[in-house]
């Protein structure tokens, strides 16, 4: 598991957002400059209702809120896949944005950090015990968290940069994987001494994740 944390992209997916929806509104209050913003577009980002500004209550908080335009997608309502993959995007924006709470229909998920995030995908992966695999999980900067388990189906990845996912890995993944697996290697090699075991990369990396 790797999150490298970078910048963003412009803004682009709040405007590829708006220009797919019928309706978009953007909400936030700053309670250092004690005024609230709202604004409003509709019909693809064609028209923009006027801007709502007064003062605020105190809060500190950006809300959008979208209608999304199914018909530009040659659908009439949100598939089963469709609320999976939104639901599964929830849990990613918990778990790669730092101090913000993520609510799914009502509900706040039980991730807040990299750290619980990778726990979802570990705490079914039971050892022999009965107790969950140890997770080893390091943050060398603010930059980059890194987590590694045990995998039963040889080497699997989840992997963040920009807060996007990069379900294929990438440089990334491989910087990160070279290291773990030339380090093992390393200690294996002096704990087993003159006993001529040679171990290969894809051995190691095979039961990794």
């Amino acid at each position: 598991f790797i999150c490298l944390f970078t910048g963003g992209r412009n803004g682009y997916g709040a405007k590829l957002c708006n220009i797919f929806s019928t309706e978009f509104t953007v909400e936030t209050s700053s309670k250092e400059y004690g005024k609230v913003f709202k604004q409003t577009w509709v019909n693809n980002m064609t028209k923009d209702k006027e801007p709502f500004i007064a003062k605020s209550k105190g809060e500190d908080f950006t809300r959008v809120t979208f209608r999304p335009d199914l018909a530009k997608f040659k659908m009439t309502e949100l598939d089963d896949d469709i609320i999976a993959l939104m639901s599964r995007r929830a849990y990613d924006v918990a778990g790669v944005t730092k101090g913000v709470k993520v609510y799914l229909n009502g509900k706040q998920l039980p991730v807040q950090g990299f750290k619980q995030y990778v726990e979802q995908y570990t705490k079914h992966n039971l050892e022999s015990s009965g107790e969950p695999y140890k997770v080893v999980f390091d943050q060398p900067n603010e930059r980059w968290s890194i987590a590694l388990t045990v995998s039963e189906k040889g080497f699997q990845q989840v992997s963040f940069t920009n807060a996007i996912s990069t379900s294929k890995g990438g440089r990334h993944v491989d910087y990160v994987a070279d290291q773990i697996t030339s380090k093992l290697i390393e200690v294996i090699k002096k704990k087993t001494g003159k006993s001529g075991i040679n171990v290969k990369p894809f051995q190691v990396i095979n039961t990794s994740v």
